[in-house]
């Protein structure tokens, strides 16, 4: 990808997720209450996949059309409940969102290579 339309890619990806911060927000350690929650706000690195996981999630929610966006939230629905299911289990959470994330941007992905650029 040539550098000025990686850096427009870039600047939609930032304006898209600041207009669409609200589907999905990191989250909250002051309000864990669950044993998941809670393994996830002591740990640097899955708070880390967590932020990451928002992002992605809120930058392809605002890039692709209605349906698409629907889909996706209805697998976020369904990827939270299987991360809960993780309960305090390290390893398991890694997993759930290395494998959330890399889906995430397999979608970003897609739509890179249909870019106007």
């Amino acid at each position: 990808m040539r550098p000025i339309a990686r850096t427009a890619v870039i600047f939609a990806m930032a304006s898209a997720s600041a207009a669409n911060a609200g589907e999905y927000a990191p989250l909250d350690c002051s309000k864990a209450q669950s044993s998941t929650e809670r393994a996830i706000c002591n740990s640097y690195s899955l708070g880390q996949s967590e932020a990451r996981m928002a992002t992605l999630f809120s930058i392809v929610t605002s890039l692709v059309a209605m349906g698409q966006r629907g889909n996706i939230q209805d697998d976020q629905r369904k990827w939270l409940q299987s991360r809960d299911a993780c309960g305090n289990n390290l390893a398991c959470l890694r997993e759930s969102y290395a494998v959330r994330i890399q889906q995430l941007e397999n979608v970003m992905a897609g739509i890179a290579s249909r870019g106007p650029y």
